[in-house]
């Protein structure tokens, strides 16, 4: 199979010094930001994906960036404060890809709870379903609130609303609620894309650092770790006194592969899916709802754009399968609708998207899976030819920043280097200098518009923030768009596969864009796209016709993409 020219060039870069101070394995948002974190303090570092950036659970999370006001109920005291205090940060480092989130939770009783929430404090364990009465939630959300501070917020505090109240902002309800209690955290429309950036700004920071996806650690020995390429099966030998083992749920897969066996991971699986419901998108009234399901899980309907996500599972997860989302699941979703929306019918049919992945929860045993804990924990162990490697148990989206300075201090200690640039206040890629105000955004549209309408001005200022301006420069003034779809064009494309390492075609619509998650994606979509990367990656019609093939099952099997429908 021909690889990817962008792709053989960083994989050049590591088999032509293959070695590094340290080797990162796994390309999610936790071991990309720990990546930035050591390039920016000069470390050779070099990291590593098997699939392509942000294909596991970083790209198949709720898309949200919060507190997680739900752990305070298992004590996670530390973890709540950090990740209230990171959203705030992101809100303002990540302009271009974390926006406010309003979200409002309905509750239908006063006192419930009370009683039981000590015992599931207590024992971690869910035990009978006990409703989350307004007590309950009200002590909780005080004490988020708190953590977000007192002072300097760029959030709202919270607001609780009665019956009347409630039913007049959100009609839609089921009329026996009794209160809902509205506050902020934040979004993440494009996980995939804010992970690429942080990416880019560690190999921007440092000419040392290298990064590669489809390239797999398979084994370890005196003579250093032994790396497979993907794309061609080709294997090499690359040297490094660090391994940072970041491969989330297959740590201890990871580990065993390389001779260290492990028992430190027990994920658990996550599915969404991803409506065109219209009905619900207006029921929802410009808000997350986020709310305790009959089974005592907390789930959530958030809209996005003019699409609805609905989710999420937190079932334990089988390592040797690949995480889809079942029919039992979709029924779930529909069913937790129905809790809240009553009178709203939704069907298999408004599906667009599904997507499933597993949650790097440590090893739980008895715990019901809602109580393992969401913080994460370094593991240490030492390797054959004196390296060390240090595994990442856990870790959630909202702390990446966080826990890649943790991380990569963890590595400092160890090569004795001290840390010089903190990443804390740091802009991540096109969040610099991004227009946040209406007057703001007038003028940046206003400057550029010569060179693109403003419809698509729009598009790739959210696509890139304001790393827009390096595209279009790549593609020139007035870039025609593809027949039926205006979100890209074959000068855009052939940017992407020259300077955004795309391996597969499925790369373009699950994790370079947001065509496949909003239902945009159709079979003539696929031929084009495929056209026009083609000569870049190097791809011979054979190769091609086998990436279109191969992109249509991964959407329509792994994803219940429709992709006869025409392009909107």
């Amino acid at each position: 199979m021909a690889a990817a020219a962008s792709h053989r060039s960083h994989l050049a870069a590591l088999r032509s010094r293959p070695g590094a101070k340290v080797l990162i394995v796994g390309g999610g948002i936790n071991g990309v930001a720990t990546f930035r974190q050591l390039a920016l303090q000069g470390v050779d570092v070099a990291l590593i994906e098997r699939g392509d950036y942000c294909q596991g659970a970083s790209g198949a999370s709720s898309h949200m960036i919060h507190g997680g006001i739900r752990y305070l109920e298992n004590g996670e005291f530390r973890l709540v404060h950090e990740s209230v205090q990171e959203r705030n940060s992101l809100l303002e480092i990540a302009p271009h890809y974390v926006k406010p989130l309003r979200t409002t939770i309905p509750i239908f009783s006063t006192f419930s709870g009370i009683l039981s929430a000590p015992v599931r404090f207590l024992t971690h364990r869910s035990g009978k379903a006990t409703e989350r009465g307004a007590v309950l939630i009200k002590a909780g959300l005080v004490i988020y609130d708190l953590f977000a501070g007192a002072g300097g917020r760029n959030t709202p505090w919270h607001k609780f609303r009665g019956t009347k109240g409630s039913l007049a902002e959100l009609p839609m309800l089921r009329t026996d609620v009794k209160y809902t209690a509205t506050y902020f955290d934040a979004s993440v429309h494009n996980p995939e894309r804010l992970t690429l950036d942080v990416l880019r700004d560690g190999l921007e920071a440092n000419r040392q650092a290298r990064a590669a996806n489809y390239v797999s650690l398979i084994g370890h020995n005196e003579s250093g770790a032994r790396l497979r390429d993907e794309l061609t099966g080709e294997e090499f030998d690359f040297d490094a006194e660090i391994i940072v083992n970041a491969t989330g749920a297959w740590v201890d897969l990871t580990n065993g592969s390389i001779g260290a066996p492990s028992q430190f991971m027990g994920g658990t699986k996550g599915s969404h899916i991803v409506l065109d419901h219209p009905a619900l998108l207006a029921a929802c009234g410009g808000r997350e709802i986020f709310f305790e399901h009959s089974d005592g899980r907390i789930v959530l309907i958030y809209p996005m754009g003019d699409r609805v996500l609905v989710g999420t599972t937190d079932i334990d997860a089988d390592m040797s399968e690949p995480a889809r989302c079942t029919d039992a699941e979709v029924e779930y979703f529909f069913e937790l609708i129905r809790h809240v929306f009553p009178t709203i019918e939704v069907g298999h049919e408004q599906i667009v998207y599904k997507f499933s992945g597993v949650r790097p929860l440590p090893r739980h045993d008895d715990t019901a899976p809602g109580f393992v804990s969401r913080d994460y924990r370094i593991e240490r162990t030492e390797l054959a030819g004196e390296s060390i490697m240090f595994s990442l148990v856990g870790g959630k989206w909202t702390t990446f920043r966080a826990l890649g300075e943790t991380l990569g201090g963890k590595v400092l200690d160890e090569l004795g280097v001290s840390s010089t640039v903190s990443t804390r206040g740091l802009p991540i890629g096109g969040g610099k200098n991004f227009p946040e105000s209406s007057a703001a955004l007038q003028s940046w549209f206003g400057a550029r518009s010569l060179l693109a309408s403003r419809d698509r001005l729009e598009v790739l200022l959210t696509r890139y923030g304001t790393r827009a301006d390096a595209v279009l420069d790549a593609i020139g003034p007035n870039d025609p768009t593809l027949p039926g779809c205006a979100e890209l064009s074959v000068a855009e494309l052939r940017y992407l596969a020259e300077h955004e390492q795309l391996g597969m075609l499925s790369d373009v619509f699950i994790r370079r864009t947001s065509l496949a998650f909003r239902g945009l994606v159709t079979n003539e979509l696929l031929v084009q796209v495929a056209d026009a990367i083609a000569p870049v990656l190097g791809w011979d019609a054979a190769e091609q016709a086998r990436q279109v093939s191969e992109c249509a099952r991964v959407l329509t099997e792994d994803h219940g993409s429709n992709l006869a429908l025409t392009n909107a």
